[in-house]
């Protein structure tokens, strides 16, 4: 009997700081609770997809495959397309594997048409950020005169865009397939990207 008291004694000792603990806790969990309510709104509303977006895309070609951007807004069919490629012939592609060669930036055979994608992973914008991303794309093509199969591809050309849109992005070498399915990995699927503020 006396045993059973001392082992009951020293449980109760055991137990009584996280008793304590738990039931102070309460409040301060209660109170996270009612900040997440709180803001959770918030929240949601930037969580609202824009009505401009940019789609990273990958296509079948006689190669590896191409990857481009479609981008625009949801509600127009038209879309502008961007991506790096050799200008020329198949040449200027096999050229290209050993120094740089001209290049395009533009639409290339194949972009427009669905049944040649690969991969995509679509992203949406507001007005604001939408702006500010278009110009940079049209920036980055005129500054990118020179392709190169090892340093100015198109899987790097995307994957400016992207991190300019700060997202997280694959290294230049991947196929481009598996480079826009790894882009939509990295960055959880998420289908809203709001932009930095300008400095």
């Amino acid at each position: 009997m006396r045993r059973f008291g001392l082992v009951g004694l020293s449980l109760t000792a055991l137990l009584l700081p996280c008793v304590a603990q738990a039931a102070s806790a309460r409040p301060a969990a209660a109170r996270m609770a009612h900040e997440v309510a709180r803001t959770a709104p918030a929240r949601r509303v930037s969580e609202v997809k824009g009505p401009y977006y940019v789609d990273f895309r990958a296509r079948t070609a006689a190669s590896w495959g191409h990857a481009f951007v479609w981008y625009g807004k949801s509600s127009e069919k038209a879309v502008d397309v961007a991506g790096l490629t050799p200008a020329g012939d198949e040449l200027a592609y096999v050229l290209g594997y050993f120094t740089f060669v001209p290049s395009e930036t533009g639409a290339s055979y194949g972009d427009l048409d669905p049944d040649y994608v690969t991969a995509s992973y679509r992203v949406y914008l507001n007005e604001a950020d939408a702006k500010r991303v278009f110009a940079y794309i049209k920036k980055l093509q005129a500054d990118s005169p020179v392709w190169n199969a090892e340093t100015a591809n198109c899987t790097s050309f995307i994957g400016s865009i992207a991190s300019f849109m700060g997202l997280d992005t694959p290294v230049r070498w991947t196929r481009p397939e598996e480079y826009v399915n790894k882009l939509r990995e990295m960055n959880g699927g998420r289908q809203v990207v709001r932009l930095a503020v300008e400095q």
